[in-house]
């Protein structure tokens, strides 16, 4: 009886071990293809070539942002290497990324910002948005495929399978990967285009207006300037001598004799109108009016307006938008310059600047005359070998953050100048930074300290005219 009990129990288990064995090994297998569709999927996002397409005079490359844990979100535009979210929102782990590479605008464009040719501009624009990541998604299921065939025929080789096992292996992989990247990626792939057709334009992806006129300032045409200087404190000259015979908005802005402007005119023999204005930001001062000493300036590109045919516009703009001053002194102030708090004001001014940026890029290429535009970086005022600054709170790492951040803005002036196809200019003040003996820059007991003194403004005049030779 007890031998009957025991042999029925072996063979139970003997029945049962196969099965186990098959569930098991059905696991590997689907663990081994959801690494196969995963490893292709990624390799696919990765590699896939984005697909540029032109609308209203942008050339923007349509690809994906990495995959998301959340089912839905912003997409990403980058512009001027900056990355900002759309204000549409699309469906799926993975969303649009377009990257503006190329802006033109021309008379014809400018139309069809027009009342008239809107609608129909605002619907090719969407369509060509459409097109491009519709064709993304062709080139990713082909490189998803290439993967896969890839992977599974090395399991496969790796497994040692006859042939007839090989082609059921790259078959059936083939499938369930496809299926996992259908319903993984292709919800987006699917629902994006409808969503982008309803993109009429760059702005309304960022979220700005569309482009606004600015009209000419009040007053007397002005035939004989040549070249004008906008922007901040150091197109002004701040600290320098004052102008001789200088007008109400010159004291007002603390232009001073020294000014880089002022130079290039006696270089050149110019007619140079220097609108530059202490405290002037993108959108009050250079688009809009500012108030400075008391008075209401009136927007440097409306003053422009009045210039007839000026060779060379200069603008020295951004240190303001980016509340550089303020950065500084925080960062004397705090025990570390890159702590979470300072890093994230400093790229919120930055998104907010890149598009006030490319607002002021749009609306130069509307300037009389069809000057050549030279966007001046700023000079470099530290050197962090130096130790000087010590005293002020800033010490050589405090001094290596503040130069990253100010190559990033260097990095979005020249990226942005170049995507318009205007010069962006370096001026060069290496050996001659802050506390140095030949010193470029103003010191903590100078009128204007880390502005540009009489030497340092040369050497940014110098800097542009080796620009204006070079594009003669």
């Amino acid at each position: 009886m007890v031998t009957t009990t025991i042999d029925e129990t072996t063979t139970e288990r003997a029945a049962r071990r196969p099965k186990h064995r098959q569930a098991l090994r059905g696991l590997v297998v689907v663990g081994t293809l959801l690494v196969v569709a995963a490893a292709s999927i990624a390799f696919a996002l990765g590699v896939t070539p984005a697909q540029p397409v032109s609308m209203l005079g942008q050339t923007v490359a349509v690809g994906t942002t990495p995959p998301s844990l959340s089912a839905s979100g912003p997409g990403e535009v980058v512009l001027f290497g900056q990355r900002l979210p759309t204000q549409v929102h699309f469906v799926g782990p993975v969303r649009p990324r377009m990257v503006v590479t190329d802006i033109s605008i021309t008379a014809q464009i400018e139309d069809a910002f027009a009342p008239p040719g809107r609608a129909a501009a605002a619907e090719e624009a969407g369509e060509a948005l459409a097109a491009g990541w519709r064709r993304y998604f062709l080139w990713e299921i082909g490189f998803v495929t290439l993967a896969a065939v890839v992977l599974l025929g090395a399991i496969a080789g790796w497994r040692r399978y006859d042939g007839r096992r090989t082609l059921i292996t790259l078959l059936g992989g083939l499938l369930f990967v496809h299926l996992v990247n259908v319903s993984a990626i292709m919800v987006t792939a699917f629902t994006a285009p409808d969503v982008l057709r309803g993109v009429g334009s760059l702005d309304e992806l960022v979220g700005r207006e569309e482009l606004r006129p600015v009209r000419p300032a009040e007053g007397p045409a002005q035939p004989q300037t040549q070249a004008i200087v906008m922007g901040d404190s150091t197109a002004a000259g701040l600290g320098g001598p004052p102008i001789s015979e200088a007008t109400p908005l010159d004291e007002a802005c603390e232009r001073s004799s020294f000014a880089f402007a002022r130079v290039l005119a006696r270089v050149n023999d110019w007619t140079v109108d220097n609108l530059g204005c202490s405290g002037a930001t993108i959108e009050h001062g250079v688009l809009g009016a500012q108030t400075a000493g008391g008075r209401r300036v009136p927007p440097q590109l409306a003053v422009a307006k009045r210039a007839t045919a000026p060779e060379v516009v200069i603008v020295n703009i951004g240190a303001n938008d980016m509340h550089w001053s303020t950065l500084v002194f925080l960062c004397g102030a705090a025990d570390s310059c890159d702590n979470r708090a300072l890093t994230a004001y400093f790229q919120r001014s930055l998104e907010d600047f890149t598009q006030d940026y490319y607002e002021l890029l749009r609306q130069l290429a509307t300037l009389p005359g069809d000057p050549l535009v030279l966007i001046n970086r700023y000079y470099v005022p530290f050197d962090p070998e130096l130790d000087c600054l010590e005293g002020l709170g800033l010490s050589r790492e405090k001094i290596d953050v503040l130069l990253e951040r100010l190559a990033t803005v260097n990095q979005v002036l020249t990226s942005g100048a170049e995507t318009f196809g205007y010069r962006s200019v370096q001026p060069d003040f290496g050996g001659h930074e802050l506390c140095t003996d030949q010193s470029y820059v103003q010191g903590p007991d100078d009128p204007a300290p880390l502005h540009p003194n009489a030497r340092g403004h040369l050497v940014i005049a110098l800097a542009d005219e080796r620009a204006l030779l070079e594009e003669a």
